[in-house]
């Protein structure tokens, strides 16, 4: 692992680190926010997953979240979107909702993209490993969140490993990627066109099952372009209620899908997270 960025940043410092993965097989960059209490104790972390044709950058110089993570003593964790390198296959159409930056934080298990394309993987297991090796960072002590895509992912893979998480939210997730345009296309390739194994990445599918609840907090702007015909909160409302789970999603009025909106946002997101990492 070597660090390749650094600067000081309130109160702590942004790194950026390269490593080689071993279960992308490529080279990999992710962005760490480390505030100054981690010179003196392990903190906890939070885990940010970008959206569609986001890196690893997006989230840490547009959402303003050092500050608040500095005030609260955490951690910020933000991967790439998808494996990167000449090697790695991309969409053949060259589309930005498929391919390079848009792994969909699951596991390929379809050819050519089962080589590289394990996402799920790089962000439950061989990501916090890495980061519990080299960094004063509690790793059993983490939130994670995201937006987008990135929502997609973080609520999926908290349902999935509840014992791995405290608290998850999302801005503008992708709650039912079985049933949206974007899903549909990744999630017919990536697993295949099996449907049934859908629903291992699908929050809508996976909430009905849940056994262990989490704290869930889901920010939905209302003037969000993709709101209808690719997000759909109100089916994961529906399934969270029918399943007698709670969630939290706010509807704020005339926000849409950028990162305007997260960066308005952000910092109760991170008190919402130190809440449940902290106790505060």
């Amino acid at each position: 692992m070597e660090i390749i960025g650094r600067n000081r940043c309130f109160d702590g410092e942004q790194h950026r680190y390269e490593h080689q993965s071993e279960v992308l097989r490529c080279t990999m960059r992710f962005s760490v926010y480390l505030p100054d209490h981690a010179e003196e104790q392990a903190v906890p972390v939070l885990y940010w997953l970008s959206g569609l044709t986001c890196t690893d950058e997006n989230f840490v110089t547009k959402a303003g979240a050092q500050q608040y993570a500095s005030q609260h003593g955490i951690a910020l964790v933000a991967p790439d979107t998808s494996p990167r390198g000449d090697e790695v296959a991309d969409d053949p159409e060259g589309s930005y909702d498929f391919g390079l930056g848009a792994g969909f934080y699951v596991n390929a298990t379809q050819p050519p993209w089962d080589e590289h394309y394990h996402m799920y993987d790089y962000v439950v297991s061989e990501l916090p490993g890495l980061i519990r090796q080299h960094l004063n960072i509690d790793t059993e002590t983490a939130g994670i969140s995201g937006h987008s895509m990135g929502g997609h992912g973080a609520l999926t893979i908290a349902l999935k490993n509840p014992e791995r998480y405290r608290s998850v939210s999302a801005f503008a997730p992708i709650c039912a990627p079985s049933r949206c345009p974007w899903g549909e296309k990744a999630l017919g390739r990536y697993p295949g066109e099996d449907r049934e194994l859908w629903h291992d990445y699908d929050a809508t599918s996976l909430i009905n099952s849940a056994e262990h609840h989490l704290p869930v907090l889901i920010d939905q702007g209302e003037a969000d372009e993709f709101l209808t015909e690719q997000l759909k909160p109100e089916l994961l409302e529906e399934a969270a209620e029918k399943a007698g789970y709670p969630v939290t999603v706010r509807r704020q009025p005339g926000f849409d899908h950028s990162y305007f909106f997260i960066a308005s946002s952000i910092g109760e997101h991170i008190a919402f997270h130190a809440q449940h990492l902290k106790g505060e």
